[in-house]
């Protein structure tokens, strides 16, 4: 039984370090969330942009108004290059801290496997240790029956 309380203890501390990888993938989950977002934002005004753009160069308007949005199309389309690496980085840690969290919940479930197979053992030790002791008494008390 000592063993499986100094198993339990690594258990404790193999199911607190799923914990810490839990919450760490899920902050970084929501850091790339945030950041996907911002990505669709910038897309999304981009399109934008390219629209008004395109209707502007239908209507007649001024060199300088086109040169105006071409430069903020570069801008964002700049921010969104960024943006890009931003987006991977931030899915690359998620997919690490998801892997981190997976190996600990299988060491978790390791040491937990162990103790319950452990306390199987235990268990049936003390069953046939039972069964002994009874079948014992009742050999004592057959013989002091036929003595009798």
């Amino acid at each position: 039984m000592a063993e499986t309380l100094a198993l339990s203890k690594i258990w404790n501390v193999r199911e607190q370090e799923k914990n810490d990888a839990q919450k760490a993938y899920h902050k970084s989950t929501e850091f790339f969330e945030d950041v996907a977002t911002k990505m669709f934002h910038l897309l999304k005004k981009k399109e934008d942009a390219e629209k008004s753009y395109e209707e502007a160069i239908q209507q007649s308007i001024t060199l300088d108004k086109v040169r105006e949005q071409n430069a903020y199309i570069e801008r964002l389309n700049k921010q969104i290059m960024a943006m890009q690496n931003a987006v991977q980085h931030a899915r690359n840690d998620m997919e690490m801290k998801q892997h981190q969290l997976t190996e600990a919940h299988v060491e978790m479930k390791k040491f937990e496997k162990i103790i319950e197979m452990r306390q199987d053992a235990e268990k049936a030790r003390q069953d046939k240790m039972e069964r002994r002791t009874m079948d014992e008494v009742s050999i004592q008390q057959y013989l002091s029956h036929i003595n009798r």
